[in-house]
């Protein structure tokens, strides 16, 4: 928001206040600023008048001036082509400074002397953007009403101060002049001069002549009024000035006011060509596909979402964003239809996103005062009335829902002391709701305040303590040192375990990634067990980033290919982060997620690698859960997901229920060999960790044990390995299976699995026939239990 101090002292007596101590006030009161610059930072600018202009001798386009400046006559030499006799010019003297420091000298051009420059409105700073044609390539020419000698800024209103504030997103109300009246008025201790919209009205009646037809309940309020014979000409230029200052462009006198009104209240206006318009105005919902060619010359296809100002034949401005072609108001306009409305603020960002956001669109955004939109209107009518010699009818029409009442919040002395750490007096508290402008009742220390339906941020009670605290000054609070009971602070069960997965995982040799939580439509489904309802962005910023993911792996994958392409072949990831769906409520799921591919670990001296596999990956994931604690506690099963390979995969299992999925990506998803896993965090959090028991290592030895089963392909070596550890009960210390063969000496259908076992007993040492009893009770039990043959047997 750009506040032009010409433009605020139309409402606020600020004439000896320095702007410079006002931008530091402001920024105590909590609204920053990013700059204070004067509007042309130039000086030494007078009001001149040509009495004489001839041709240069020695050049072909250069002119000998002899301007009066009051009390003096200089000569100067022009270059300009639209420099004459008897016109009055801005003219730097001799000292003068003008953009860029640069000091205007005495000079001789092409073997003249020139002392001085008459000057451009470009040459004062303005940006070309806000010129009219004719000052682009020459001098600006002022009116006759100048008069000689006197500052020339002065006459144009450019002596003007702006400071650029960067308003937080909850201040709407400072969006306009008023708005930020009512707030320096509050750090002054200033009151608000409201503008002038006395009308003069015909007798004719707007009622009698426009139907107003509201479909939508997206338009709460909407006000229509008409002016005649308007006189469409150059606006005064303290509209353009102050347009300027607020960095618009200015056009005519009936573009300018629409533009001065929504600048002075914050309230948005639209000008319609009343004769183009017809006399039946309708608000409704676009129809899909519906099309509308806006201002700008190009046909918008709308949406069902889309608010449509429209007539009988067809819709004729897109509410809240951009007028229609069809209506424009254009130099042979005489009679215009003034909107001034609410819309929806959901529908207009949905609508200013994809087509256009203008001034107009943020502020409808963030919101209008209700009790503006009336105000407004009118104020436009007795401006176009002013300096467009438009006759005002009488009237408005009028589609009014909204409440307009002020809020009321009660809130006590002690209430406002405790929140702020302060020790305030009923009569400060008065002071500053008086600075406010917050009507108020006060009953022993019980404050009843009706709060201005102009601050929409302000709705509960702690909105109005922040508001009575920098109005006060925060730095009135006196700094004293705070008592309170302290305690150890730690980490939850949650951070704890999410922190020692992630120093294991390092440990293992893999990196920690971030990936976005957003992905594309293309994604969402990939590696997901069921699928669930997508938590959608309502206003996405890029198609690949509008749906908030359901796996990590999708995004582990982008990370792989990413690293792929610039030669980094060895890739091993993970990440611990969220994933979000829909089942009654929105839901949000921590989860752990990794990938493998490449070598897992190499030594390129001793050409010692270890490359990724399978097994490399099931080992790892066995490190892992046994060092949270879940040893013998952990499984596999054959469930696994449409998006890995079904023969090089497997669920996770902790207590018998799936906590996750791993294995090799499917060659459909990716040709390359890569290996992920992903399990819920949060259902492993429900697994309480048991107590850890330690016992004391044995003193005896141990006897080590291997038995190869030939069995059918079929057959899972974890079903073996249950019965091998049934019958060998607490003797059997460990086991792994070492080999997995098929090939010759099995049949085609079979396969041979063997086991290494250990054997050791902690109070003595084992014997032969212990050890040998209790093998062939395994081999029995194998034998019968899966048709299995020993090995060489």
């Amino acid at each position: 928001m750009r506040l032009s101090k010409n433009f605020l002292s139309d409402y606020l007596d600020i004439e000896k206040v320095d702007i410079n101590e006002l931008a530091e006030k402001m920024v105590f009161a909590g609204n920053e600023y990013e700059s204070v610059k004067k509007l042309c930072d130039v000086s030494g600018l007078v009001v001149g008048k040509v009495i004489e202009c001839v041709d240069h001798p020695n050049s072909d386009h250069l002119h000998i001036c002899q301007v009066e400046l009051g009390d003096e006559i200089k000569q100067i030499v022009c270059g300009a082509p639209n420099v004459k006799e008897n016109i009055k010019v801005i003219v730097a003297k001799v000292g003068a400074k003008l953009p860029g420091n640069f000091i205007i000298k005495e000079a001789t051009l092409a073997g003249t002397s020139s002392d001085g420059m008459i000057c451009s409105l470009e040459e004062l700073g303005l940006d070309s953007k806000f010129l009219k044609e004719e000052d682009k390539p020459g001098i600006h020419i002022l009116g006759n009403d100048a008069i000689i000698g006197e500052d020339a800024l002065d006459y144009l209103c450019l002596n003007d101060t702006v400071i650029d504030f960067e308003l937080t997103s909850n201040r709407a109300d400072l969006m306009n002049i008023l708005g930020m009246a009512y707030e320096v008025g509050a750090i002054l201790g200033k009151k608000v001069k409201l503008p002038n919209f006395e009308l003069k009205e015909s007798k004719e009646n707007i009622n009698d002549i426009y139907k107003l037809d509201v479909q939508t309940s997206s338009c709460p309020i909407y006000l229509g009024k008409l002016v005649k014979n308007v006189e469409i000409k150059e606006s005064p230029d303290f509209i353009k000035s102050r347009l300027i200052a607020s960095g618009i462009r200015p056009i005519n006198n009936v573009v300018d006011i629409s533009n001065y009104v929504m600048l002075e209240y914050g309230q948005p206006l639209h000008f319609f060509d009343a004769d183009k318009l017809g006399n039946k105005v309708i608000v409704r919902m676009a129809n899909d596909q519906e099309k509308i060619v806006t201002l700008d010359e190009n046909e918008r296809e709308l949406r069902n979402t889309d608010i449509v100002i429209a007539n009988e034949e067809g819709s004729v401005a897109l509410a809240g964003v951009m007028g229609g072609l069809s209506t424009e108001v254009t130099d042979n306009t005489k009679n215009i239809f003034i909107e001034s409305a609410i819309f929806d603020s959901y529908s207009i960002r949905k609508t200013a996103s994809r087509i256009l956001r203008s001034e107009a669109s943020s502020r409808f955004e963030k919101g209008i005062d209700p009790n503006r939109t009336e105000e407004a209107i009118k104020r436009a009518a007795y401006l176009l009335n002013k300096y467009a010699s438009g006759e005002v009818v009488s009237g408005i029409i009028s589609y009014d829902t909204k409440s307009k009442e002020n809020k009321k919040i009660d809130i006590s002395l002690d209430k406002i002391n405790s929140i702020l750490g302060m020790t305030l007096t009923s009569d400060e508290v008065k002071e500053v709701l008086n600075k406010l402008d917050f009507p108020y009742t006060n009953i022993e220390n019980l404050f009843t305040v009706m709060v201005p339906s102009r601050r929409l941020d302000v709705n509960i009670k702690e909105d109005l303590i922040e508001e009575i605290g920098r109005i006060y000054g925060y730095d009135n609070i006196k700094g004293i040192s705070p008592i309170v009971s302290l305690r150890r602070g730690k980490r939850s069960c949650k951070s704890e375990l999410i922190k020692s997965i992630r120093t294991r995982l390092c440990g293992l040799g893999l990196n920690q990634v971030f990936s976005y939580s957003l992905v594309s439509d293309e994604l969402i489904n990939k590696f997901v067990v069921s699928k669930k309802e997508e938590v959608k962005l309502l206003s996405p910023m890029t198609d690949d980033r509008k749906i908030m993911r359901q796996s990590i792996i999708p995004s582990l994958i982008n990370i792989y290919d990413y690293n792929i392409s610039r030669n980094n072949k060895d890739v091993n990831i993970f990440e611990v982060g969220s994933i979000y769906y829909k089942e009654d409520n929105y839901n949000e799921e921590m989860i752990v997620s990794g990938l493998l591919s490449g070598n897992y670990e190499g030594n390129t001296w001793q050409n010692n690698i270890i490359k990724t596999d399978f097994y490399v990956l099931k080992g790892l994931i066995e490190n892992l859960l046994d060092y949270l604690g879940y040893s013998n506690r952990y499984s596999f099963g054959k469930e696994t997901l449409d998006d890995l390979h079904p023969g090089v995969s497997c669920s996770i299992k902790v207590d018998n229920e799936i906590i996750g999925y791993m294995g090799k990506v499917h060659p459909l998803v990716s040709k390359k060999e890569i290996y992920v896993f992903e399990f819920s965090l949060d259902k492993l959090i429900a697994k309480k960790v048991r107590l850890i028991k330690f016992k004391e290592l044995s003193k005896y030895p141990s006897v080590n044990k291997d038995l190869a089963f030939v069995v059918k392909k079929e057959v899972e070596s974890k079903e073996i390995m249950d019965i091998l550890k049934k019958v060998g009960g607490r003797l059997l210390s460990e086991i792994d299976v070492f080999d997995i063969y098929v090939g010759d000496n099995v049949g085609n259908d079979e396969k041979s699995i063997a086991y290494s076992l250990n054997f050791q007993n902690s109070e003595k040492t084992l014997t032969d026939e212990e050890v040998t009893n209790l093998l062939n009770k395994m081999i029995n039990d194998v034998e019968t239990k899966t048709e299995a043959r020993l090995r060489n047997k």
